[in-house]
């Protein structure tokens, strides 16, 4: 027996000796834990890794085998049977394969571990994983067989296979391994072998003949064997054609189930081996120092198959057993003698030593015709450990990239930012950089997009208003000429009233909390309009109304008006046009003769609006002046008042406006500013 220490992982749930297929039924998950409790009172626990492993998940199965049917035994239970012949007929449920409590967990059960062990040597933490609830090779894509209904063995080498090329399945159960054997026909990336009794027996297939079928063919090799098969027998033919198959193949993981029916004394077997003779397999097979999954399988005389599966599991772990049985909870069981090893009968073996030489020269024979070690395309079998330096696989050509790097530099829109910026470079970078990009651009644009809102809208409001500063100083200037022309006539308060709403747009609240630019211009005066123009006034009123100023507030704003007049208009006019092209500061104060805009009313001027709209038009005149002030903090509403009309600077600046304003009954308010003034 070998010596060299292996690494073992070993799986078993404790719930899988719980499931029981029926009264009278052959198979018995119960041999799984009588297997497990001998391996334990032998102490190779000690030497091995004891998982638990997780239960195969419903997609888990469907991997392999079919919606439908993985739907079928996971919501079928022995009360449901009879209400569902045509689904039991058609799924293959019945003597053979009954349904029973608990069948999809145990389902579950035996698959997960497969599973588990099939990972674990995918990721080399161990040699050789062993699961003893799995190996149920017959069960097909949409059917029950053979008292299995799950393929734990097929999920296995799915799994094997995202790690290794090729794969190699080898099975000693002596029912033919039917169900593995169909789900890889058509492939080369596993080769199948299987030693079996043929002839007359369960399921009738496995015929030397079968040896697969299109890119499969010669990767199905099928040992007929017939009765009475001992040990020196079969490892005339096991080594033999194993050793062959290895060469030819070199596979980079083996799966070997470990049916233990084709023991001596078996209830349903006809073989004539000992444990010693089964087990050389197991032994034969780890001494290519391949990654190896040790699967059950079949079995009926239970006593033998814990036997077996524990001697072999110290096979496995290359120590040493005692013949005598240590005690355990089922020692009754192994009576009369209570040994480990079983003596084989004196039946008949019909294998001839031609019989063999002719079945090995036929596999030889077909394995020439093939080709050997078939290979996969490397990018079906990437390493996901392999981390790759994502600098140099960018830095590469992108026709001389691998289909696995070109695919790595490739992004779904859906990936892509929501910033325009950012998804344009994203884009220029996945794909080699094919378009130079202006970073400078691309950074102003970036700082824009990350700019508060609050401070966005406040330069947008800005700039709006100067814009409309601007406009409005356009259109009216001529109107402003045309009223100085015409001060004494009613025409003249026909042209200001057109004036008027222009001018009233920036007033109100909007007016009091927008910037507004040092430029000065002449701006339509404050007046009062005729009776028929009355209601208009009235109507936009309520957004005029703002809080009374104090009559020394008023005052404060008659000395700045009458002291900016002689300030030089025309050093003002050129210091605004050129401010009016860029944001407005936070402190502006526009001191002229007539501001740009008209500004928002008092209380005072709506008041008097209002009163002498309802009075007749005397000749009397006066001279208005308006002024805006704004503090760096509020921008105050302007204020009307009257005041000795200011002599004409001798600049190119528009004349002051004078109009024609009705001598009314003064109100408080105009009282109170006459006397300010």
């Amino acid at each position: 027996m070998a010596s060299r220490r292996t690494r073992v992982a070993y799986y078993y749930d404790f719930d899988v000796g719980n499931y029981y297929y029926g009264p009278g039924h052959p198979m018995k998950p119960h041999r799984i834990r009588m297997a497990h409790n001998l391996i334990l009172n032998y102490g190779l626990y000690k030497k091995m890794e004891v998982y638990r492993p997780h239960r195969a998940t419903f997609e888990d199965m469907t991997k392999y085998h079919s919606d439908e049917y993985v739907s079928f035994i996971r919501d079928m239970d022995p009360d449901k049977l009879e209400a569902s012949p045509p689904d039991s007929a058609r799924f293959n449920v019945g003597d053979d394969c009954p349904v029973f409590d608990g069948l999809y967990e145990f389902c579950q059960l035996s698959a997960g571990g497969s599973l588990a062990g099939a990972a674990k040597l995918n990721s080399k933490q161990c040699d050789i994983a062993i699961n003893w609830a799995g190996g149920l090779h017959h069960a097909k894509k949409s059917e029950a067989s053979g008292f299995c209904y799950v393929n734990d063995i097929v999920l296995g080498i799915l799994e094997l296979l995202k790690r290794h090329q090729r794969v190699l399945y080898v099975d000693i159960d002596i029912h033919h391994g039917d169900g593995v054997e169909e789900a890889f026909y058509c492939t080369n990336r596993v080769m199948t072998v299987s030693f079996h009794k043929f002839g007359e027996y369960f399921p009738g297939t496995g015929d030397i003949g079968d040896i697969g079928h299109g890119e499969g063919k010669n990767y199905a090799v099928n040992v007929p064997l017939k009765d009475g098969m001992n040990d020196e027998c079969y490892e005339l033919i096991f080594k033999p054609v194993m050793d062959h198959i290895m060469q030819f193949y070199d596979p980079g993981a083996v799966v070997l189930q470990c049916g233990a029916d084709s023991l001596a004394g078996d209830r349903l077997g006809c073989f004539n081996l000992s444990l010693k003779g089964h087990a050389k397999c197991v032994e034969h097979m780890k001494s290519y120092n391949k990654p190896l999954l040790l699967l059950g399988g079949g079995g009926y005389t239970i006593r033998n198959v814990a036997r077996c599966w524990t001697y072999e599991t110290s096979v496995a772990l290359g120590t040493e057993i005692s013949d005598e049985l240590p005690f355990n909870d089922y020692y009754e069981y192994f009576g009369p003698d209570f040994r480990l090893h079983i003596t084989p009968g004196n039946a008949e073996n019909f294998n001839s030593k031609q019989d063999i030489d002719q079945i090995i020269g036929t596999i030889m024979s077909n394995l020439k015709s093939s080709q050997a070690t078939p290979g996969v395309q490397s990018r079906a079998l990437l390493d996901i450990t392999r981390v790759e330096d994502e600098g140099d696989a960018d830095a590469q050509d992108p026709d001389k990239r691998t289909q696995y790097e070109n695919d790595r530099h490739v992004e779904h829109d859906a990936d892509l930012s929501a910033s325009d910026g950012e998804g344009k470079a994203k884009h220029q970078h996945n794909y080699g950089r094919a378009m130079d990009v202006d970073d400078a651009a691309e950074k102003k644009q970036e700082e824009a997009e990350h700019q508060p809102k609050e401070e966005q809208e406040d330069k947008a409001a800005g700039h709006a208003a100067a814009a409309a500063d601007q406009e409005e100083t356009t259109q009216e200037q001529p109107a402003a000429d045309s009223a100085t022309t015409a001060a004494t006539t009613a025409d003249t308060a026909a042209s200001a009233e057109q004036t008027q709403p222009a001018s009233m747009e920036m007033g109100g609240d909007d007016a009091a909390t927008s910037k507004q630019p040092d430029a000065p211009a002449t701006a339509p005066e404050a007046e009062t309009t005729p009776a028929g123009n009355a209601e208009v006034h009235q109507q936009q009123e309520p957004q005029q109304a703002q809080p009374q100023h104090q009559p020394s507030e008023q005052a404060e704003v008659a000395t700045a008006v009458s002291e900016a007049s002689n300030a030089g208009d025309a050093a003002h006019q050129q210091e605004g046009a050129s401010e009016a092209a860029t944001a407005p500061t936070d402190a502006t104060t526009a001191t002229t003769t007539a501001p740009a805009t008209a500004p928002p009313k008092t209380d005072n001027a709506a008041e008097t609006t209002t009163a002498t709209s309802s009075t007749p038009a005397p000749a009397a005149t006066t001279t208005t002046t308006t002024t805006t002030t704004m503090t760096p903090s509020v921008a105050p509403p302007a204020t009307t008042t009257t005041a000795p009309a200011a002599p004409a600077p001798a600049t190119t600046a528009p004349a002051p406006v004078t109009t024609d304003v009705t001598a009314a009954p003064q109100t408080e308010a105009s009282m109170d500013t006459s006397a300010d003034a």
